[in-house]
């Protein structure tokens, strides 16, 4: 199937991930989910990105549900359309580096359970942390989308995006995507942008943004202009905010032009129908907050995304020190660039943004380093795009060599280990990826999955008994 002969515009929606991780903190549950399934798959979507990023730990943490089982009823409910998922590289889905053949098991039982496309991102764009999913999502059948985080700086020059495109081409990948998490994309970029890229790379080129700046889908309609293939949008009930711009707007934009979506207008209404109440009832319950529906006009003006930004005005608060915060919004890209200007993504920002906020509130910069600075400055998280400040790294880690090799090739096969530890626990094979992910998470869900089992047989073995429950 080649893309570039085509120019219709095709759609992935993001509902049922991206949309309610962004304005409802990944509470959609999977019953919410499942009455709707049907007709989203008659839309003709070019796939549904409805798991991996938060929703994995949500599942286990808040909603008590097992991911994997949720992965299985979308993928049976979804006969036509491809599921896709975000996967952090060698992070997986959790926050540390995983070995190997962690990562290896992840992907092979994602895709037997129903996942179709993976998008693979690292936080520094450090490919050699994300060639390990690339091989075995190839290895398995799957489609390897890498994502690149895209972010502003001196050093993130066309000609860097360009060599990253050309590099993930070569590295196996199917598709490629620009993963603007913060919004800083504005359209006459997005024109630069994808042309370049278009350059460096035949593969189909996807673009994902969010409406925390206001310009989401002008960057949208410019980037598909140049030559970009696919978007992510999320039906309109859960889109604009911090959410990504809506289906049906952008199914509209292109209308009748020859990037024309083909989707239908009212087989869109019926879903957006479907979703309408419960964005009043996560309104009403609290769950979605006002104040991620705005446009956050900072986000453009200090480079900084937007939950980062509510992350540091909250920990000055804490200090009551919030007179500090232009200071602290200043000495962002300083620690930024001692850091090796990395992109501010999960978990990058929130490093760089408390380093910020301690230089400041300390009167001395790094003073004192958190741990997680440390982590950085000796190469654990991988390579950043310029090097790190040397002074900082001796104050960090002192006479300590940095980690200059792909940091998972230090960690020693760790499956065994995990499959050990969850013996007791384990009802299937998946419960192993689970537990080593998130080990306290996914043990309490455990111990509450066991306890509602008990409850059903008791249940069962009084009804049996002649017992019948009221």
């Amino acid at each position: 199937m080649s893309e570039q002969g085509n120019k219709a515009v095709k759609i992935v929606d993001t509902v049922l991930r991206d949309a309610h991780q962004s304005l409802i903190a990944t509470r959609m549950t999977t019953e919410e989910m499942l009455p709707i399934i049907g007709k989203m798959d008659e839309i003709g979507f070019h796939a549904v990105e409805c798991w991996g990023g938060a929703t994995f730990d949500a599942c286990l943490r808040f909603l008590k549900e097992d991911p994997w089982e949720r992965l299985r009823k979308l993928k049976a409910g979804f006969k036509k359309t491809k599921l896709q998922m975000l996967f952090r590289g060698q992070n997986i889905l959790g926050y540390n580096h995983y070995s190997d053949d962690v990562v290896e098991y992840f992907v092979q039982k994602s895709l037997a359970n129903g996942i179709d496309i993976i998008r693979i991102f690292d936080c520094f764009n450090d490919l050699r942390n994300l060639q390990t999913a690339v091989n075995a999502s190839k290895k398995e059948g799957g489609h390897a989308q890498v994502a690149l985080s895209y972010t502003l700086g001196e050093a993130y020059t066309l000609d860097y995006w360009k060599a990253k495109a050309k590099a993930i081409e070569e590295m196996g990948a199917d598709s490629l995507c620009i993963k603007d998490m913060a919004g800083l994309l504005v359209p006459v970029e997005a024109t630069k942008l994808v042309t370049v890229l278009r350059e460096g790379t035949n593969l189909p080129i996807e673009m994902h943004t969010h409406y925390t700046s206001g310009v989401a889908a002008m960057t949208y309609m410019k980037s598909v202009e140049a030559g970009a293939n696919i978007i992510d949008t999320a039906m309109s009930p859960l889109s604009m905010g911090t959410s990504q711009p809506a289906t049906e707007v952008m199914v509209e934009v292109f209308k009748g032009t020859e990037y024309d979506t083909g989707l239908d207008q009212n087989k869109l209404a019926e879903i957006a129908d479907y979703f309408r109440p419960l964005r009043e009832k996560y309104l009403a319950s609290g769950l979605m907050n006002t104040k991620v529906l705005g446009v956050d006009i900072k986000t453009l003006l200090y480079q900084v995304p937007g939950g980062m930004l509510s992350n540091l005005v909250s920990q000055l608060k804490e200090a009551h020190a919030e007179d500090k915060y232009e200071e602290v919004l200043k000495e962002i890209p300083r620690v930024r660039a001692d850091f090796g200007e990395p992109p501010l993504v999960t978990p990058s920002s929130q490093i760089v943004g408390t380093q910020a906020v301690l230089n400041v509130l300390q009167g001395e910069r790094y003073k004192m380093i958190t741990k997680e600075s440390k982590k950085i400055l000796s190469g654990e998280f991988g390579e950043t795009v310029k090097p790190f400040n040397p002074e900082v790294v001796k104050k960090a880690i002192g006479d300590q060599k940095p980690i200059t090799c792909r940091p998972a090739d230090l960690i020693e096969p760790q499956l065994a280990k995990f499959e050990e530890e969850v013996k007791e626990w384990k009802q299937q094979d998946e419960d192993v990826l689970s537990y080593a992910l998130f080990p306290q998470v996914a043990t309490e869900f455990f111990k509450y999955r066991k306890a509602q089992q008990t409850k059903v047989d008791s249940s069962v073995a009084d009804t049996a008994n002649g017992a019948y429950p009221v």
